[in-house]
């Protein structure tokens, strides 16, 4: 079959972990033979190609065209109006790349489906051009566009109309699955569908060795993700006041950086804690397998990739007990969940880790069971079955 992933969570030259997680589940998709796709990728329209002007001038860069993985990515440009332009952002986006779809199409790849990640903008205008190029399509719900966007009454409203248009809904977690019901989608067309975990590219390292060459000593916390608010690493710093002989480090870029220096210096432990900046994976591998634990205190989280990613690599897991992630830290070899989300919360949770530390071989076992081939086999099934209905005949 032929289907065409359209999302603004991508990855691209200029910013390769942007949106990884879609790129990943769709490499492992085409992998089966079964599948040939396209991925049209937008970025937002910036005039100054400078790095001073930070992660505007990185989507400028952005390549109007790229292979990645053996797929063809086109990364055509979309209009952004801070502050007034929410509710126009699915029409914006969808016209903006109506004429490359159109084009794609005309140039010989006449897709069978539609295949969208995150519900606003991106799903709404994935159902505006389905409806334009007569094409089912299908939504995936990653997280804060069902938990928060749905908040706002306009976008909501928008939400629900991509929802009955869509010819099926994937969610990355049950949780994810029980809000879009609630939300009064048909659950005939949800289905969950989790993420994987890459269990080639993270795997154990050769700990001592690896600690050493990276200069960690003593027990050690690692936190991956954007440095933003929802992801709290604000109480892992202030944990740390109450954990003496324990450092953290802290990977990823993000506004929130400033403040998160000042407030490690005006909790003294400035000394013990280390900001990588963002790593490429397979940097993260290396500092998954060095690091005692991950620790992810989020408010919110769909389906955290992270966790499974340091499970693989034998580390287990501290983390906030928040919509999918008490269905990915489920027995105690993965970790454990915290009894609050607090500062003290992360401290009790690292002392109660180290007084019962898992045996890490079994910590690696336990995210063996989560391999992309389920993910993978879910998706064709659904693609199937809504090509069937729709009259659909397989390419050959």
């Amino acid at each position: 079959m032929k289907i065409l992933t359209f999302s603004t969570l991508f990855p691209n030259a200029e910013k390769p972990g942007h949106g990884i997680f879609v790129e990943t589940r769709l490499r492992h998709l085409v992998a089966s033979g079964q599948v040939e796709a396209r991925v049209v990728a937008p970025v937002p329209w910036f005039p100054f190609k400078h790095p001073r002007f930070g992660s505007y001038s990185a989507h400028a860069r952005a390549p109007a065209a790229e292979m990645r993985s053996g797929v063809p990515v086109l990364h055509p440009r979309y209009p952004v109006l801070p502050k007034i332009g929410m509710n126009m952002a699915p029409k914006l986006l969808a016209n903006a790349v109506r004429p490359v779809i159109a084009r794609m199409i005309a140039e010989g790849f006449d897709f069978d489906l539609i295949d969208a990640h995150y519900f606003y903008p991106d799903g709404v205008a994935a159902a505006l051009l389905g409806q334009y190029f007569n094409k089912p399509v299908v939504i995936t719900a990653r997280g804060s566009d069902i938990t928060l966007i749905p908040s706002f009454p306009k976008p909501r409203a928008q939400i629900d109309w991509a929802a009955r248009q869509a010819a099926g809904v994937i969610t990355v977690c049950d949780a994810l699955r029980d809000e879009v019901l609630r939300m009064g989608v048909d659950g005939a067309k949800v289905v969950s569908l989790r993420n994987g975990v890459d269990l080639q590219l993270f795997q154990p390292v050769e700990r001592d060795a690896v600690r050493a060459r990276l200069g960690l000593n003593g027990f050690t916390l690692l936190a991956v993700g954007h440095l933003v608010p929802v992801k709290a690493q604000a109480l892992a710093i202030g944990a740390l006041a109450q954990l003496p002989d324990v450092q953290l480090l802290l990977a990823g870029n993000g506004p929130d950086r400033a403040m998160l220096e000042q407030l490690a210096h005006s909790e003294g432990v400035a000394g013990r804690v280390r900001f990588l900046g963002a790593l490429p994976q397979n940097q993260l591998r290396d500092y998954y397998g060095a690091a005692d634990a991950l620790v992810l205190p989020s408010e919110r989280e769909g389906w955290a990739n992270v966790l499974l990613e340091s499970m693989a690599c034998g580390t287990p897991v501290i983390a906030s007990r928040v919509w999918g992630t008490p269905e990915v830290v489920a027995a105690p070899e993965a970790g454990l969940l915290m009894s609050e989300r607090s500062a003290r919360g992360v401290a009790d949770a690292v002392n109660a880790l180290r007084s019962a530390y898992p045996d890490r071989a079994a910590t690696r076992r336990y995210a063996e069971r989560f391999s992309w081939d389920a993910t993978t086999a879910g998706q064709l099934a659904l693609f199937r079955r809504i090509l069937a209905k729709e009259g659909v005949p397989e390419h050959a």
